[in-house]
């Protein structure tokens, strides 16, 4: 709106378009790098959630840009009508010259003000993003981490599972061995008192 409404010269329109192509390239960067974040990380859904996110400022990145262009072209078209209408004015003109530079040193000093709160607007914008962009890492690095844990404790609930189905089998085994050992032990004593109490058979 202010690009817009900016009364000229296109000196002052050109300095505020470079301000506004600042704040483009650190909100570009910010968005490429949540993109990035995006791709590493290891759940599906949560990658998908971030790659929205990313899509969706993307969409308004692209949205801000058309309506800058707007901007600049209904500017610049007022500012060459304007320009056009103080040449055929003539005489007009030259008497009210003083008049004219203490009007541009006003709207000047309106521009510089605008620009001024243009700037901290997108400042303020692009600092947003990148305490969003922060809060993501942190919360990817958490995430990260807890996963991490998640696959050091199945490793452990794995290995605690091997040592008990280990430990069933040897207890199966001892149980078989023991009673092996009782068949034999009665075995034997039936067949010494077979030989002690009847001999003869």
């Amino acid at each position: 709106q202010d690009i817009r409404d900016c009364p000229g010269p296109l000196s002052a329109l050109t300095e505020l378009n470079a301000a506004v192509k600042e704040k483009f390239r650190r909100l570009r960067g910010c968005i490429q790098e949540l993109e990035q974040m995006a791709k590493e990380q290891d759940k599906e859904s949560e990658k998908q959630a971030l790659l929205r996110e990313v899509e969706n400022h993307k969409k308004q990145m692209l949205s801000n840009q058309a309506a800058w262009r707007k901007a600049n072209l209904a500017c610049k078209i007022a500012i060459d009508n304007s320009e056009k209408d103080q040449l055929l004015q003539g005489r007009d003109a030259l008497r009210q010259r003083k008049t004219t530079k203490e009007s541009l040193a006003e709207s000047a000093s309106n521009i510089t003000e605008s620009l001024m709160g243009i700037s901290r607007m997108m400042s303020q914008q692009v600092q947003q993003s990148e305490e969003t962009v922060q809060t993501l890492a942190n919360s990817s690095r958490t995430i990260l981490e807890a996963n991490e844990e998640f696959k050091s404790m199945s490793g452990t609930i794995q290995l605690g599972r091997k040592l008990i189905t280990k430990y069933n089998r040897r207890e199966l085994t001892d149980k078989l061995l023991i009673f092996l050992a009782l068949a034999l032990f009665l075995a034997t004593v039936l067949y010494i008192l077979k030989k002690r109490l009847f001999p003869f058979l």
